[in-house]
C-alpha cells in the first residue's frame, strides 16, 4: 500500500498542518485564475474542454468581460457572450439524436495520451456542456457506444478531447487511430453531479489515472468564479510521474489559492528522485488529509479505475445507482450522503 504512515511519523508538523487545513472553514481569499488545459478519463472515457495553458492554446471565455476585451483587442473581432441568441448550443440533449463531428487535429501529449480537436457545426457554436456532464460517443453501431464524462468550458467552434490509450479499451484504441478529417458520433449532454457555487464548504477529490478529469472540471468551475469560496483537497494516484495529467495546472492552483486548495500525489512506480507519496491511495493518507466525517457540509468525489472504487468507496451499482458506500471511506466513518462516485 502506501508509505503515508512512515511519512507522517517523520514529519509530524506536516500532519498537523494538513489536518488543520482539512477541518478549518473556507477562506475568503481568491480571485480569477489564468489557466486551463485538458484532461482524460480512464478506459476510453472522454473529457471535453478547452483553454490556455503553456503550449496548449484554446478560445477565451465568451461570458468573461475581461476575456472578451482581450480577444477583441488582439483579433479586432467581437466575441459575443453565450447569453447572446446567436450563440447556438451544439448538444441539447432530449430527442436531439446523434451528431457527426469532424476531427480537425491531433496532438501527442505523452506516451499514451493524445488531444483530439473536433469541429462543431459552426465556428460560432458552443458545446452546451455543463459542469459534471457527460457525452456519449459511438462508432460501428450500438455495440461500440461509450458514456464519456465531459470537461467543459464555454468554447466557440470546437471541442477538445484528451484521450488515454488502453490496450483493452476499444473506444480509446479507435480514437487513437483516428486522423483528420475522419468523423465521430456524439450525443448528449448527460448530467452528472449538479454543481452550484458554495454548494459545499469543502470538497475532497480522490482520483486515479485519468479519473482526474471530472475533478478538474469541478476545480475549474470553482476557482474561476470569484464568488465561490469552496475549499478543495485533491488526492491523485498514478503509475508514474509521467502519467500525472494537469499537474502544472494543479500546482498553479496551490500557488494561487494556498488556503483553499491542496493536492497530494501517490505513485505506484515512482522514480528514485520522486519526493511525493509512494504506493496506492490508502487509509493512513486519507485519514490524514481529508476533513473528519463529523464536519458538516463536505462532499467527497471518487473517480478512477474499478480497483480504486473498490478500495476507496465501493463500486457503483449502475450508472444511475451509486450503490452502497464501502471501502476505506466507510471504514473512516463517512456516510453514503457524503460521497459521490463519478
Amino acid at each position: 500500500m502506501i508509505a503515508a504512515r512512515h511519512l507522517c511519523r517523520a514529519a509530524p508538523q506536516f500532519q498537523h498542518n494538513v489536518r488543520r487545513y482539512a477541518t478549518e472553514g473556507p477562506s475568503t481569499g481568491g480571485g480569477m485564475n489564468k489557466w486551463l488545459k485538458w484532461g482524460g478519463y480512464a478506459f476510453g472515457t472522454i473529457f471535453v474542454g478547452f483553454g490556455v495553458a503553456r503550449a496548449l492554446v484554446g478560445m477565451p471565455d465568451p461570458n468573461s468581460e475581461e476575456d472578451r476585451r482581450s480577444y477583441e483587442k488582439i483579433t479586432g473581432r467581437k466575441l459575443k457572450p453565450l447569453s447572446d441568441k446567436t450563440a447556438q448550443k451544439t448538444f441539447k440533449g432530449g430527442d436531439q439524436g446523434w451528431l457527426d463531428l469532424k476531427l480537425e487535429s491531433v496532438e501527442q501529449i505523452n506516451h499514451n495520451t493524445k488531444k483530439l480537436r473536433f469541429a462543431l457545426p459552426d465556428k460560432d457554436d458552443v458545446s452546451g456542456l455543463q459542469v459534471a456532464s457527460a457525452l456519449l460517443t459511438k462508432y460501428k453501431g450500438p455495440e461500440m457506444e461509450k458514456v464519456q464524462t465531459s470537461l467543459n468550458r464555454p468554447e466557440l467552434g470546437h471541442l477538445d478531447l484528451l484521450i488515454k490509450r488502453y490496450p483493452d479499451g476499444p473506444m480509446s484504441e479507435h480514437l487513437h487511430s483516428m486522423e483528420p478529417p475522419q468523423r465521430l458520433e456524439f450525443k448528449g449532454p448527460i448530467p452528472k453531479y449538479p454543481w452550484s457555487p458554495n454548494k459545499h464548504d469543502h470538497i475532497c477529490l480522490i482520483a486515479g489515472g485519468t479519473g482526474i478529469t471530472p475533478m478538474y472540471q469541478l476545480c475549474r468551475a470553482i476557482f474561476k468564479n470569484p464568488s465561490d469560496k469552496t475549499k478543495v483537497t485533491l488526492v491523485f494516484g498514478n503509475i508514474s510521474e509521467e502519467d500525472i495529467l494537469l499537474k502544472h495546472e494543479f500546482e498553479d492552483l496551490e500557488n494561487t489559492y494556498p488556503q483553499r486548495f491542496r493536492a497530494f500525489y501517490m505513485l505506484d512506480k515512482p522514480a528514485e528522485e520522486w519526493m511525493g507519496g509512494k504506493g496506492h491511495i490508502g487509509l493512513d493518507l486519507l485519514k490524514t488529509v481529508l476533513p473528519e466525517p463529523k464536519v458538516e457540509n463536505i462532499k467527497i468525489f471518487v473517480c478512477g479505475p474499478p480497483g480504486l472504487y473498490q478500495a476507496i468507496s465501493g463500486a457503483k451499482k449502475s450508472p444511475s445507482d451509486q450503490g452502497e458506500l464501502g471501502g476505506i471511506l466507510k471504514e473512516l466513518g463517512y456516510s453514503k450522503d457524503q460521497v459521490y462516485k463519478f
